[in-house]
């Protein structure tokens, strides 16, 4: 397969190139070096009409058949991570070996995903009667995937949804539709015609697909203020959904942590990806007793690591991925420098492509924009404290609630200081782990709904209740 060029949409399991065109651009050169298929409302219709005709057999197949399909779909991903990783480093911007490793992820989450089991729940078992809770699948889903994690998150809702025994349309981001394209190519031979069908197209896709009648369920991942025109179109036909959304997640770091020893997670933690994460550390509040020394360690690896073009070798971190998304950034940093906050910025960044130095805010006040707003982008507030109550009290006062971390030399307190944060994930000493067995949902607006372990393979089914009743002694 040639993963430089022929990007073409993939419905009832063959090409379709679609009407127009979209423009992709390298976030590393600010310059567009390929175009994907723009989806019309025809094009739309036929994916669909292509799932639901394709519905009624997945459904039927024995789930020991879909199981299979999954690894199939994982070894095919396997086969050809490298390529796939190169194509994602030009369209997303992330250095090539993190790239690579988030292909590898999605083959293994697809190979996890199929071990998972829908329950058969017995609610009463009597001489007279039985009563079984079996779990089945919606029908066809609509699948909206984020462009800061398009194959992991993609894979996400394919391998739960698919297992369920529902059909799926996805749509990838518009700035990064590739790499999906050609994932739409190579999973056809691991799936029946019309089972996955994978489109793209502009910034009018997404309400097109979320107002069609034909889905039963929409999942999607992205901002909060989209999430919320999402939820308002499914309403209107009562679809299920999953929304998984933006947070402004906080770090609170204690006087017993030994500063050397995790300076370079907490780093990462909040880095990674150029910060753009949903689940990364976007507030960090330290302990004053050690403020002015992590804050330097971490300003120190700042000024060490290297940002720049994620197909170099060498390149730690990459660009923004996008130009609206880069502006946003730059509007946040324009904002901090006009009311006098004291901006800690990391070595030189290219000066073509969507670029900003690794920038950290040395204790701002807590109403400031850096602080109140997911940046989403890489600056980091640093925020001194003294007290406990106060501090988690200051995490908690949030719109979101998608994940945390605490960090301390002593686990106990550590857990009990979790147990009182108001979000879907706490980690202890550790930040940026999950698994295909681990729910994953978020508190107040982050989200609606779960993805991953057996909760999230539920939420791609309904309930069906059984009244069996036993012949008489």
């Amino acid at each position: 397969m040639d993963f430089d060029s022929g990007y073409v949409m993939t419905i009832d399991g063959a090409d379709a190139p679609g009407g127009g065109t979209v423009e992709v651009v390298n976030p590393a050169t600010g310059k567009s070096f390929a175009s994907a298929p723009r989806a019309s409302a025809a094009e739309l219709d036929a994916a669909v009409d292509a799932a639901t005709r394709a519905w009624p057999a997945w459904r039927d197949t024995p789930v020991a058949e879909r199981r299979k399909a999954l690894v199939a779909a994982a070894d095919a991903i396997a086969a050809n991570a490298e390529s796939l990783a190169r194509l994602f480093t030009r369209e997303q911007g992330r250095p090539f070996p993190l790239a690579l490793s988030e292909i590898k992820s999605a083959a293994y989450w697809l190979k996890a995903t199929a071990k998972l089991d829908l329950p058969v729940d017995v609610i009463e078992d009597t001489d007279t009667r039985r009563i079984e809770v079996h779990h089945v699948p919606l029908g066809v889903v609509c699948a909206i995937v984020p462009w800061n994690f398009p194959v992991l998150l993609a894979v996400w809702k394919i391998a739960p949804a698919l297992l369920a025994g529902n059909t799926m349309v996805l749509k990838p981001s518009p700035f990064t539709p590739l790499t999906s394209l050609k994932l739409g190519e190579l999973l056809r031979g691991a799936f029946p015609r019309g089972v996955l069908n994978i489109i793209s197209g502009g910034d009018e896709l997404g309400p097109m697909m979320t107002a069609h009648p034909g889905f039963a369920k929409i999942s999607f991942t992205g901002s909060t203020a989209t999430g919320k025109r999402v939820m308002e179109a499914a309403s209107k036909e009562l679809k299920r959904i999953t929304l998984e959304l933006g947070g402004n997640d906080a770090a609170i770091i204690l006087p017993d942590v030994d500063i050397d020893q995790v300076a370079e997670q907490i780093f990462f933690g909040a880095f990674y990806n150029t910060a753009q994460v949903c689940v990364a550390t976007k507030r960090m509040y330290i302990h004053a007793d050690i403020y002015d020394r992590l804050r330097d360690k971490l300003h120190e690896i700042a000024q060490r690591v290297v940002v720049g073009d994620g197909a170099r070798q060498g390149t730690d971190y990459g660009p923004i991925q996008n130009a609206p998304q880069y502006a946003r950034v730059m509007n946040l940093l324009d904002d901090a420098r006009a009311n006098g906050l004291v901006l800690l910025q990391g070595r030189a960044v290219p000066e073509e492509g969507y670029f900003i130095p690794l920038t950290l805010v040395d204790n701002p006040p807590e109403d400031s924009r850096v602080v109140q707003e997911e940046a989403f982008g890489p600056i980091l507030p640093l925020l001194r404290f003294d007290d406990l109550d106060e501090v988690i009290a200051r995490a908690n006062a949030s719109d979101y609630g998608l994940a945390g971390a605490v960090w301390s030399g002593d686990v106990d307190r550590a857990v009990e200081i979790a147990h009182r944060l108001d979000t879907g994930t706490v980690w202890i000493n550790q930040n940026l782990q999950n698994t295909p067995f681990t729910p994953f949902a978020g508190a107040k607006q982050s989200g609606f709904g779960v993805e991953n372990g057996v909760a999230g393979l539920l939420e791609y089914t309904r309930p069906k209740s059984l009244f069996i009743p036993k012949p008489a002694a």
